[in-house]
């Protein structure tokens, strides 16, 4: 048996790779570093799902349109929930299928939902979509009440491409479960954003604004690093289970949010503070655990970029929601067309059989 499934293929697929030995991430055969910060949304995408990147672009426009109606919805106990479980809740209201449309009202309704729930716990209304504009471009524009700035689009776009499929993480590989069983796209979406919303998996990057806010001055993270660890405590946004060196997904985002620094979006002291606690983390951690690789992974740069951005940190699972949704799709419509209703062996460790009940 492998706890946890290492090191167990469970599926081929043609989406995307993870090399954690070398630190490398391909999707649809493009490196990562040629995707992030180069390409549009749609235009990855396109390649997952192997179509046209124009019409696609044009089909996820029209489907904000079509979902943005379900916020009509939203009522007080909904706003009450946790954004990730509303966003689910929103996202349950959409038709299952196989086919399209599905597929693209599934790609749209995290940016939308996401945005329009936003607004309405601000107090605020709803802002309508905009078919004309990009995805990216009309998330923010649906969060801000407001066209966003190109370098704050630019910001987004790269995250979303970085996150948008990873391998058989544990979102992806439910969403391959249950695509399995021909349940329909909406529901295997479903079955990956619940996975998603566990804190092992994609509510890691806000705790990593809660680690900066606690530490508060760079003077104070040699300090507050070393209690973390000596009290034997995980530093948020260091780590990964599949990567031995560092995360390429990591420098991507690093990249990206060195331009929105360079734009004036991020405060010089919270990039100071962070690049003090990201040098400091990566000596403590190497000293303390010299026979594990922890390296600084997604999440770290993912919070500082979020938070440039004036989204919620309590919105932030949404927000990657908004990115991996595409990949969660690919995967669900590659497992209906290639694979087999999934169905592994458990290895059976209880009591022997022993007399009926009440003999």
């Amino acid at each position: 048996m492998s706890s946890g499934l290492d090191d167990v293929i469970a599926a081929e697929t043609a989406l995307s790779d993870v090399d954690g030995l070398q630190g490398r991430l391909i999707i649809a055969g493009h490196s990562l570093d040629a995707l992030a910060g180069q390409v549009e949304f749609e235009a990855v995408l396109a390649l997952l799902l192997d179509c046209d990147p124009a019409d696609l672009k044009a089909a996820i426009g029209a489907a904000r349109l079509r979902v943005f109606d379900h916020l009509s919805a939203v009522d007080g106990a909904l706003l009450n929930m946790s954004p990730v479980e509303a966003l689910r809740a929103l996202m349950a209201r959409l038709a299952d299928g196989e086919d399209d449309e599905t597929a693209h009202a599934l790609i749209a309704a995290p940016a939308v939902f996401t945005a329009g729930l936003t607004r309405l716990r601000q107090g605020l209304s709803p802002v309508p979509p905009d078919q004309t504009l990009g995805h990216t471009a009309d998330m923010l524009t649906m969060t801000y009440g407001r066209h966003p700035a190109p370098e704050q689009v630019a910001a987004l776009e790269a995250y979303l491409v970085t996150v948008v499929d990873h391998g058989l993480n544990a979102s992806t590989f439910a969403a391959r479960v249950v695509a399995s069983t021909r349940a329909g796209l909406t529901s295997a979406v479903l079955a990956a954003l619940s996975a998603l919303k566990g804190p092992l998996h994609g509510g890691a990057p806000g705790p990593v604004l809660d680690m900066l806010d606690a530490i508060g001055q760079p003077d104070n993270a040699e300090k507050w690093l070393t209690r973390a660890l000596g009290d034997g405590e995980r530093l948020m946004g260091f780590g990964h289970r599949i990567y031995r060196v560092r995360d390429p997904r990591a420098d991507a985002l690093k990249a990206a949010l060195a331009k929105l620094a360079a734009a004036g979006y991020v405060p010089p002291e919270r990039l100071t503070l962070a690049e003090t606690v990201e040098a400091t983390a990566l000596r403590l951690l190497k000293q303390k655990k010299p026979d594990r690789p922890l390296e600084t992974n997604v999440e770290f740069y993912t919070a500082l970029l979020l938070e440039s951005l004036c989204l919620p940190r309590g919105a932030f699972t949404c927000v990657f929601a908004a990115g991996r949704v595409g990949g969660w799709v690919a995967h669900a419509r590659e497992q209906i067309a290639t694979g087999r209703l999934m169905r592994p062996q458990s290895r059976y460790i209880g009591h022997n059989v022993t007399a009926p009940l009440g003999v």
